[in-house]
This record gives structure tokens, sequence and C-alpha cells, in this order.
């Protein structure tokens, strides 16, 4: 029987600490994001609405400054929900490291500098896809259910997704997202500013990995809670499966080919 060092017992609290912390967060944001709070249709019901009723056409909502806010806001917190879990290793070793190179009294505010910046990128992506939404409405390729009525569009979104996963981009980005101590040793930042900042460089890489895969939620409905689920899910497994190529190469041909199809079916149906 080994003895535990008092260093050891410190950082078995501060990882059940952040542990605890960040699945409170991630289970706000997905209550948020299924109960759709503010929107006019919960997620929920408009999942419920696209299974029972595949197809059916919605009025987009009538866009203004509080309603851009509510959208932004659904974005946010729904990459918060979908995205946080993945980077859970990564946080949690920061936490460690933070605690052993002794850059502040407690971990604990450095690991929260380090989650904001992280999340400001994904806050800086949510606007940009609040915008896009608010685009595709107002030229009428999305519908009230959020999702592009346009196949041909939809499957352009689909081969560009795929193709993307087959570039030394994606590889390295999700290289970066993999390896989390490869990453701290090599940006490491002491202080609760370096902390930010190497928060939102790893934020970088992850949008870098799966903004595309994000995308896809264009196709199959924002607010739709088995794209949300299956696309989160998805990015953890891909990280997880560090060394393993396979995966990602064969996501990104389905997709490509899912997307031709897509923008073919108009031509084959004629």
């Amino acid at each position: 029987m080994t003895d535990t060092t008092p260093l050891e017992t410190v950082l078995k609290r501060d990882r059940l600490i952040v542990m605890v912390g960040l699945a409170t967060v991630v289970a706000l944001a997905a209550v948020y994001t299924v109960a759709g709070v503010g929107m006019s249709m919960s997620a929920l019901s408009m999942t419920g609405m696209a299974v029972e009723m595949p197809g059916m056409m919605m009025e987009p909502a009538v866009w203004s400054a509080p309603y851009a806010l509510l959208v932004f806001l659904m974005w946010w917190v729904m990459m918060i929900a979908m995205m946080v879990p993945s980077a859970a290793p990564m946080i949690l070793l920061h936490a460690s490291l933070a605690r052993k190179r002794k850059t502040a009294r407690s971990p604990y505010g450095a690991v929260s500098c380090f989650v904001a910046g992280y999340l400001a990128v994904w806050g800086g992506f949510s606007l940009v896809a609040m915008a896009l939404q608010w685009g595709l409405e107002r030229v009428g390729t999305m519908t009230g259910m959020m999702e592009i009525v346009s196949a041909p569009l939809a499957g352009m979104v689909l081969l560009a997704a795929g193709l993307y996963q087959l570039t030394p981009l994606k590889e390295t980005c999700l290289k970066h997202c993999r390896h989390p101590m490869f990453f701290l040793l090599h940006h490491w930042k002491p202080g609760a500013v370096g902390a930010f900042r190497m928060g939102a460089e790893h934020g970088a890489y992850c949008l870098g990995c799966c903004w595309f895969l994000m995308a896809l939620l264009f196709v199959g409905g924002i607010m739709n809670l088995f794209w949300i689920a299956g696309i989160a899910i998805y990015v953890a497994v891909e990280k997880l499966a560090a060394g393993h190529r396979l995966l990602t190469t064969a996501t990104g041909i389905l997709l490509a080919l899912c997307g031709v199809w897509l923008m073919a079916e108009p031509y084959l149906a004629a």
C-alpha cells in the first residue's frame, strides 16, 4: 500500500471540484438548450415535430435585436453543452499543472480564466452562426424549423464538411485537441491573463477542428436534439481516438458522398 502525498491529495480534491463545476455548467447549458429559453418553441417540441411531421414547413421568426440576442445565446449555450465535455481532459490537466507550478495560491482562478478564454472563442463562433442564420432566413433558404430548405445547398454543406475532414488543417487542429499535455507544455503562459490566452488558443484549435461539424446543424436542424447529441458524441469520440485517422477519414468520405447525393437528387428525380 503506497502512501498518498499531501500534493496528491490536493490534486485529487482539485480534480473533483473542477469536475463537479464543469458537470454543473454542462448540465445547466443542456437544460437551457432543451428548454429553448426565450424561444417560441423548445428544442424538445421542435425535435418532436421533426420526427412526427418530417418536411414540415414553418414561417421563420421575425428578426429584431432582442430576438437576435436570444438566437446568439441559443447558439453559445448550445456550444457550451456540446464542447465542454470533450474539453474536460484539457481543463483538468491545466488545473493540475497550475497547482504543481504554483502559478497561484489556488488553481481555480486560473482554471476559470482558461475556461473563459475557451468559451470566448465559441462565443465568437456563435455570433457568426447567428448572423448566418439570420441571412439564410432572410433570403428564404431556412425554414422556421431552423433547417436549410434547399437540398442542393444542404448537400453543399455536407460535401464541404466532408472534404474539410480530409484536410491537413483538420488533422493539425485535432492533434492539439487529442494531446492535452503536448498543448500545455508548448503553450503554457503564467497568470490569469496567460490562462485566458491558453484557453483561447485551445478554443481556436478546437474551433478549427469542429466548426464544419457544427455547421451540420444547419442541415439537420439547429434545435434538433438528435443532431445536437449526435454531433457532440462524435466530437468526443473523435478526440479520444488518438492516433486513429480512420474515423476522421471515413466520416469525411461519408459526409461527402451524402452531400453529392443531395446535390444530385433534384436532377435524378426529374
